[in-house]
C-alpha cells in the first residue's frame, strides 16, 4: 500500500509543478505572443484551459491510485501508462524536460504496488 501512496505523491507533484510552473514559463510566454493561432481569443482560453485540465487528470489517476479497493487491472493500466508517458518524454526530449523521472518514478511506484 506505501507503494501506492509514494506513487500518488508523484502524481499530485507532477501535477502541482506542472500546472503551476509549466504555466508561468511555457503557457504564459505562448500566451503573449497573440500571433498566428493565438491572436484568436478563444484559442488562448482553450490552450489554458487544456493545460489546467492535464493537471486535473494527474489528479484523478492520483486517487485512483491511493484508492482503497481500485481494482489491480487498473492499477496496472494507470502504472504503464504513466511509465510508458515518461519514457516516451525521456526519449522525445533526449532527457532535457524535467518531468520524465517524476512520470517514470509515479508509473513504477503503481506497478509495484499493483503487483505487490
Amino acid at each position: 500500500m506505501i507503494w501506492l501512496w509514494l506513487s500518488a505523491a508523484f502524481m499530485v507533484t507532477t501535477a502541482g509543478i506542472h500546472s503551476v510552473l509549466g504555466y508561468r514559463r511555457l503557457i504564459v510566454p505562448l500566451l503573449r505572443r497573440r500571433e498566428g493561432p493565438l491572436s484568436d481569443a478563444l484559442t488562448r482560453r482553450i490552450l489554458r484551459f487544456a493545460w489546467h485540465a492535464t493537471a486535473v487528470l494527474m489528479l484523478i489517476s492520483a486517487a485512483a491510485v491511493a484508492w482503497p479497493g481500485t481494482p489491480k487491472q487498473l492499477l496496472i493500466v494507470i502504472g504503464l501508462s504513466w511509465l510508458a508517458t515518461g519514457l516516451f518524454d525521456a526519449a522525445y526530449t533526449k532527457g532535457r524536460h524535467i518531468a520524465w523521472p517524476a512520470l517514470s518514478g509515479a508509473g513504477i511506484l503503481a506497478l509495484i504496488g499493483a503487483l505487490a
